[in-house]
């Protein structure tokens, strides 16, 4: 890392109307809880989250069915001491207390659903509480969508619980454009967290105009697209256990070539920057000024400091360019 970089300090972003102030890089606790990712270490996700906030990352995300509520109990022990440095932000809407709302998927034997009723809101935030150590999350956010629940409802039980100050910010994910325009017509909404890369930006169609125009903040999910944006892959590692990446197409031995191709023509950008190229791909997503927040999965100090280290990087205009036109060259099979 060049002591440009080394020097220079962590972006910060404000969460919408909430005042709420954060680090532009958020830390992705997902992987942590162990589902869908080959098992999880609980001691080295602990150094992560320490390193994290060592390096200025302020911003902590996880959800109660990351790992049946694994990751939650991780993050709740892990700011233990330190939840003052912290702002956290949790999700609300995949259950399994209850079989209201829609079937989802299964996770440990346990049926998951989608629902978003104001009993298991009120539910569900509790649970979260408890887990994480604290009397009050930052940012709540509802997980997935629920056809089967009125957002009036969803959005009233959200806004009681910042009356009760038990929450300080209400967010939606995975959201189409209707349903936010529907949030918003019942009150606030301070941030909606989307998938965002530089190989998914469908939401610099739909959403951004619309939370552009009533001051949501955009929290940008898998910004190295599942690690594929970190660097090259060898093709012959194997993806193990529960790793979704083991059956996503984008990982097959066809598109790792066609990464090799990009990241070779990125490598002189690289050097110039003196960093690596899950960085370069960090700071292009925060460059776009399509996303407040890049969050970014970490199982390991390692990782956790050198995702948090790309929020001091500056990329020039050319930069962007740059990556944009090696990204057309190379990567449009991949979307």
């Amino acid at each position: 890392m060049n002591a440009v970089m080394m020097n220079a300090a962590m972006k910060t972003t404000t969460l919408g109307a909430s005042g709420i102030q954060c680090s532009a890089i958020g830390l992705g606790t997902w992987a942590m809880g162990g589902w869908m990712w080959g098992g999880q270490d609980s001691a080295a996700a602990t150094e992560a989250i320490h390193a994290s906030l060592d390096a200025g990352v302020t911003l902590v995300d996880t959800a109660p069915a990351y790992g049946l509520g694994a990751s939650e109990r991780l993050v709740g022990a892990a700011l233990k001491g330190r939840r003052h440095e912290a702002v956290i932000a949790t999700k609300c809407g995949l259950v399994w207390h209850t079989q209201q709302g829609t079937h989802f998927f299964d996770e440990d034997g346990h049926p998951v659903y989608r629902h978003l009723g104001r009993a298991s809101i009120f539910h569900e935030a509790e649970e979260s509480l408890k887990r994480l150590q604290t009397d009050y999350i930052d940012l709540y956010i509802t997980h997935w969508q629920d056809s089967t629940t009125p957002v009036e409802e969803t959005m009233d039980a959200l806004l009681d619980l910042k009356k009760q100050g038990k929450i300080r910010a209400i967010g939606v994910s995975n959201v189409d454009a209707p349903t936010l325009a529907e949030y918003l017509r019942h009150g606030p909404v301070d941030a909606a967290q989307e998938r965002y890369s530089l190989i998914d930006r469908e939401i610099e169609q739909t959403l951004l105009p619309l939370c552009g125009r009533n001051n949501v903040a955009i929290l940008g999910y898998s910004s190295l697209a599942l690690g594929l944006l970190a660097g090259p892959i060898d093709p012959a590692r194997q993806f193990t256990g529960d790793d979704q990446r083991a059956t996503n197409p984008r990982f097959s031995a066809a598109n790792r070539t066609r990464l090799q191709a990009f990241f070779d023509e990125l490598e002189p950008l690289r050097r110039q920057f003196g960093c690596s190229f899950g960085q370069l791909m960090i700071a292009w997503t925060l460059a776009s000024g399509s996303v407040s927040v890049a969050l970014c999965g970490a199982r390991t100090r390692a990782q956790a400091t050198e995702n948090a280290t790309a929020g001091a990087l500056d990329l020039p205009e050319e930069a962007v360019q740059r990556i944009d036109d090696a990204a057309s060259a190379h990567l449009k099979a991949l979307a």
